[in-house]
């Protein structure tokens, strides 16, 4: 355990057993343990232990590790991320960028389950959608809802023969998660908005990005709704 862990539990430790007002020991605690120092009092992984785990099992190059342990692992993340506190921690540990790689895996139920988790990290927390947005997740995500298939990441063997997939086309399935995420991502947050809007356009959907020149409100839910309802009906008829 870290010293910030120690002198959590230290502190604990010394207010919950002072006595109260009138002598007695029964006075309510005056703090409470955050997760992590509670799991490393009781000997435990914490959630930013499981995280990395998760992470570092998803992305390992050990071919023994079977694609349904890796959608296991990714399971296990998302549900970790549900908590606020937890999908703020994706930044301070690093895994924001593994995650968005795994959005060009070679597997369609990888993808899916990387739009699932992107979508899950930035909904109604803003800090994980500012950091959607500085590292380009925006616009890979846009580009699966339409049906685009990302490249894989320049280092690795496929980018470098040549083989990394642009102009194959995205799942369903895949592109109805992205659209998922999007749909998270772009709530409430004007810059994720803008990024969006003018992908959208970039990528010959201006129809769907609203009236040009003119920014989409993202706190009007009735647009937001309009922008990702184009791209759910495209989705649908593709």
């Amino acid at each position: 355990m870290g010293d910030k862990g120690l002198n959590d539990l230290l502190r604990w430790s010394i207010e919950n057993s002072a006595t109260g007002p009138d002598g007695t020991t029964n006075a309510p605690p005056r703090s409470t343990l955050n997760q992590e120092a509670l799991a490393a009092m009781m000997g435990g992984p914490s959630d930013a232990d499981l995280m990395r785990e998760s992470m570092a099992a998803i992305t390992s190059p050990d071919p023994e590790i079977s694609l349904e342990s890796r959608l296991t692992a990714f399971d296990n993340f998302e549900q970790l991320i549900e908590s606020l506190d937890n999908a703020n921690l994706l930044s301070k540990l690093g895994l924001w960028t593994p995650l968005l790689e795994c959005l060009a895996h070679d597997e369609a139920e990888m993808r899916l389950m990387a739009a699932w988790c992107v979508g899950t990290a930035v909904q109604n927390n803003e800090p994980s959608q500012e950091r959607l947005v500085a590292l380009g997740g925006i616009e890979k995500l846009v580009q699966m809802a339409v049906g685009k298939r990302l490249p894989a990441p320049s280092t690795s063997a496929e980018a470098i023969n040549g083989d990394n997939k642009k102009d194959e086309e995205e799942t369903k399935n895949v592109r109805r998660k992205a659209l998922y995420a999007l749909s998270s991502a772009v709530r409430n947050y004007q810059p994720a908005m803008d990024v969006c809007a003018a992908e959208l356009r970039r990528q010959g959907h201006g129809e769907n990005a609203g009236e040009e020149g003119k920014a989409i409100d993202a706190t009007d839910m009735d647009a937001v709704d309009t922008v990702i309802g184009g791209l759910r009906e495209k989705v649908t008829n593709a």
